[in-house]
């Protein structure tokens, strides 16, 4: 698992690589990752945006941006957490992802909290030593 903490609010990665949605013999990888967003502040926030960097192992990188996660604007009382289940396709056998959520707190301020960069591995990437 990969965390990270920005004012009070931590966030938790845990990508999953599924073999039996890729095709290796198609350049298709796909990974789920799942992820908890905990509020352990003592303001309440809201959930406002999404920024995902996407980079394969060709280096080529691909931005996401967006309203909420999975169609959603959660938001964080104190003490509370929100989790999520989301996926994303490379045509390589590895990658890595990194990025940050657009909060707002109750006082109508905007902020960015990190999410950790995690890897995205597959059994099909050639190992080498170094």
């Amino acid at each position: 698992m990969y965390s990270d903490t920005t004012r009070a609010i931590r966030v938790t990665v845990e990508p999953r690589y599924l073999p039996d949605q890729s095709q290796p013999t198609e350049s298709h990888y796909v990974w789920a990752y799942h992820v908890r967003i905990e509020n352990l502040g003592e303001e309440t926030v809201r959930l406002r945006t999404r920024h995902w960097k996407i980079t394969d192992a060709r280096g080529r990188l691909m931005e996401v941006r967006g309203p909420g996660v999975v169609g959603e604007q959660p938001l964080l009382r104190p003490g509370e957490h929100f989790t999520y289940t989301s996926g994303t396709p490379l045509s390589t056998p590895s990658g890595i992802m990194v990025g940050s959520y657009g909060m707002e707190s109750e006082a109508g301020e905007s902020f960015d909290i990190a999410i950790p960069a995690f890897s995205l591995d597959s059994p099909h990437q050639e190992r080498r030593l170094n």
